[in-house]
């Protein structure tokens, strides 16, 4: 088993044991479209999530990662529009539980490397399976590559690990 000792901006003196291999073993009703990583390279949360916590995760999840170091920018994102809102209002939403102090993301990064939190799990794979509805609208209103068909559904779904090309 690995341990990883998390020390950044947001969180301090906290460690998790990885149970699973890398990218495998995942529940059964949690079925991702995207990495991680593909979903950093494509361009998600501004570039502007990740950034203080790199060394948690395998520096190859960054090689080719849309970032901004300085301050989120609407144009990293893959459709170039605005789409995140500040810590404070997920947290007022009771969207942040357990140590996962940065949100779903934060909790799928740990998810995929192998950390498993059963409550923790269950709650954060309910909320990805009922994010699914937003595919479902971007499927019955646009046409086949269309990308310019409501794009600020397609990053947010893309911020949810679903493949928003379609």
């Amino acid at each position: 088993m690995t341990m990883i000792y998390v020390n950044d901006k947001m969180q301090q003196d906290y460690s998790y044991e990885l149970t699973e291999p890398m990218g495998m073993n995942f529940a059964s009703d949690f079925k991702p479209e995207l990495t991680p990583q593909q979903m950093l390279e494509m361009g998600v949360f501004e570039g502007h999530y990740l950034n203080d916590c790199q060394n948690e995760f395998p520096p190859t999840w960054f090689a080719k990662a849309r970032l901004s170091l300085d301050k989120p920018d609407e144009k990293v994102n893959y459709f170039h529009i605005k789409s995140r809102q500040p810590l404070q209002e997920w947290q007022r939403k009771g969207w942040i539980i357990g140590p996962d102090v940065r949100g779903w993301f934060q909790w799928y990064c740990r998810y995929y490397m192998g950390r498993r939190l059963p409550e923790v799990d269950a709650w954060q794979i309910k909320r990805w399976k009922a994010f699914k509805r937003h595919k479902a609208q971007v499927e019955q209103n646009c046409l086949i590559g269309d990308l310019v068909c409501r794009p600020r559904q397609r990053q947010a779904l893309l911020q949810w690990a679903y493949n928003p090309i379609f």
